[in-house]
C-alpha cells in the first residue's frame, strides 16, 4: 500500500498543499482557531462590531468544536483511513473541493451575508456529510468494519452540528445546548477510541527504541472495552440531563476510569520527549474535565459548569489536536519525530491558555480571558507559522 500511495502522491504534479488530507486540514484548522479566537475576543471588548451567524458565545463555541475541530477531524481521518484500509488517499481536486466546502461553512456562519438560517446550516453541514460519504465508501471497499464506530461518531458529530443550528434558529441559547453538549461528547468519545490506540502505541514504540524495558498496558483489552461502553452511556446521560446528581456521579465514573487507564501506559517514563509526553497530557485532560464537570453538577456554587467544559474543550480537544497535527506532519512529512523548541512552544502556551481560562471564572475581575485568547493564539497560530512551510511544500526527496 506504501508504494501505492507514494506513486499517486508522486503522480500529483499541483499543490502540495492537495497531496495528502492531512496538509490542508490541519493549516486551514489551526490558522482558524487563532483568527477565530481573535475575532471573538475583539468582538467581546467592542473592538469588531461584527453580526456574526450566531450569538457572540456561541459563534465561538460553534467555530471551535465544528470549524476547527471538524477541519482537524477531517484531516486526520483522511491520513489515517488509508492505512487502515490500504487504499489509496484522497488527494487532489477531489480534496481541494473538500476544503472549499469547510471553508464555506466558515464564510456561512461568520460573514454578515443574512443568509437564512437553513442555508447557513445546509452550506455548514455540507463538509461533514461529504467527509463521512468519503470515509463510508472507503471503510466499505476496503471491509475494514473494525474502524466503523469512528464513522458512527463522525455521523454523531454531524449531526450534533444540526441541532446547534436548529437550538440557535428558534432562539435558544446554543453554547448551552444539547446539540454543543452531543458534539462534545462525540469528540470527547473520539479521543477516548482513538486515542486510546495511539497513545499506548506511540507510547511503546519510543520506549523500545530508547531500550526501556516497561511497556504500557496493551490497547483495547476488556478493561478498556470496559471503560469505553461505560463512557458512551455516562456521555449519553450527561447530554440529556447535565445537571443533578446521575449525571454528577456517571462524570466521576469517566474521570475514574480514564485515569486508570492512562497510568496504565506509563506515560512518566516518556518525559524525554515532549512529542510523546503531550499525548499523555492531552489525554489528561479527558479524565480531569469529567472529575470536574462531575463536581460542577453535585456541587454547582463550587464550580461553574462552563469553567469545568473548558477543561475538555480547550484542554482534552485542544491539546490532543496540537499533540496530532504536530506528529502526524512530522511523520507524514519525512521528520524526525521529535519536538524541538518552537514545538514545544506550542504546547506550553496552549497549556497557560487552558490554566488562564479555568482561573478567569474562579477570579472573574481579572482580564484572564484575554490572556488564554492571546496564549491560544499564540498556539495555534504558531502552529500555522511553524508548520505552514512544511504543509505547503512537498516532502523532502520527492522525485
Amino acid at each position: 500500500m506504501t508504494t501505492r500511495t507514494a506513486d499517486q502522491m508522486r503522480g500529483w504534479q499541483g499543490p502540495a498543499l492537495l497531496s495528502f488530507g492531512f496538509r490542508p486540514f490541519f493549516l486551514g484548522g489551526a490558522a482558524w482557531a487563532a483568527i477565530a479566537m481573535a475575532v471573538w475576543i475583539l468582538t467581546l471588548a467592542g473592538v469588531l462590531s461584527i453580526d456574526l451567524g450566531f450569538d457572540p458565545i456561541s459563534w465561538h463555541a460553534h467555530e471551535f468544536l465544528f470549524g476547527t475541530l471538524g477541519a482537524i477531524i477531517g484531516g486526520f481521518l483522511l491520513t489515517a483511513v488509508p492505512n487502515w484500509t490500504g487504499r489509496l488517499p484522497v488527494t487532489g481536486w477531489r480534496l481541494g473541493a473538500l476544503a472549499l466546502l469547510w471553508l464555506a461553512g466558515r464564510a456561512a456562519t461568520t460573514l454578515p451575508v443574512g443568509l437564512p438560517w437553513g442555508v447557513v446550516a445546509a452550506v455548514d453541514l455540507s463538509f461533514p456529510i461529504a467527509l463521512g460519504v468519503m470515509i463510508l465508501r472507503e471503510i466499505m471497499a476496503g471491509r475494514n468494519w473494525r474502524n466503523l464506530p469512528v464513522l458512527i461518531l463522525l455521523a454523531v458529530f454531524a449531526l450534533a452540528n444540526g441541532l446547534f443550528h436548529l437550538d440557535a434558529a428558534q432562539g435558544r441559547f446554543a453554547a448551552q445546548g444539547i446539540g454543543l453538549r452531543l458534539g462534545l461528547a462525540a469528540a470527547i468519545m473520539m479521543i477516548a477510541l482513538i486515542g486510546g490506540r495511539v497513545v499506548p502505541s506511540f507510547t511503546r514504540n519510543w520506549l523500545a527504541a530508547q531500550g526501556d524495558p516497561a511497556r504500557p498496558a496493551a490497547p483495547m483489552q476488556r478493561f478498556d472495552k470496559a471503560a469505553l461502553v461505560f463512557t458512551l452511556l455516562a456521555l449519553g446521560l450527561w447530554v440529556i440531563r447535565p445537571a443533578g446528581g446521575a449525571a454528577g456521579i456517571a462524570m466521576l465514573g469517566i474521570g475514574a476510569l480514564h485515569a486508570a487507564r492512562l497510568i496504565r501506559w506509563r506515560g512518566w517514563r516518556t518525559g524525554a520527549e515532549p512529542l510523546v509526553v503531550v499525548l499523555h497530557a492531552g489525554y489528561a485532560f479527558l479524565p480531569l474535565g469529567a472529575l470536574a464537570l462531575g463536581v460542577a453538577a453535585l456541587w454547582p456554587d463550587a464550580l461553574a459548569l462552563a469553567a469545568a467544559q473548558h477543561l475538555w474543550m480547550a484542554g482534552a480537544i485542544g491539546m490532543m489536536t496540537l499533540a496530532v497535527m504536530t506528529r502526524a506532519t512530522l511523520g507524514h512529512t519525512g521528520r524526525a519525530l521529535h519536538a524541538g523548541p518552537g514545538t514545544v512552544a506550542l504546547y506550553v502556551l496552549l497549556a497557560l491558555s487552558v490554566l488562564a481560562r479555568l482561573v478567569a471564572d474562579l477570579w472573574p475581575g481579572l482580564p484572564l480571558l484575554e490572556l488564554a485568547a492571546i496564549f491560544w493564539i499564540g498556539a495555534f497560530g504558531g502552529f500555522a507559522v511553524l508548520y505552514g512551510p512544511i504543509l505547503l511544500t512537498a516532502k523532502p526527496g520527492k522525485a
